[in-house]
């Protein structure tokens, strides 16, 4: 594949997780999709995966599984 901002042959697709919302309103959606250069240092989403992401939150009550989550606070 090639970087959308350098034009750099080798980038990868790494799954990350990540949080929407805060309090009860919080959402973690795991294995999103990330691009990640490592030429020119850059990652972002493709328009596909921020439409999927947007639906995911939309739908959230009929996708998401209740978990438990440990939070830590960092100071």
């Amino acid at each position: 594949m090639v970087c959308d901002i350098c034009g750099s042959e080798g980038v990868r697709i790494r799954r990350v997780a990540r949080t929407y919302g805060k309090g009860k309103d919080l959402l973690v959606i795991e294995n999103i999709p990330v691009i990640s250069c490592p030429h020119c240092g850059e990652s972002y989403l493709t328009a596909a995966t921020l439409h999927e992401i947007e639906r995911i939150k939309l739908h959230r009550k009929n996708l998401a599984v209740e978990r438990f989550v440990e939070v830590a606070s960092f100071a």
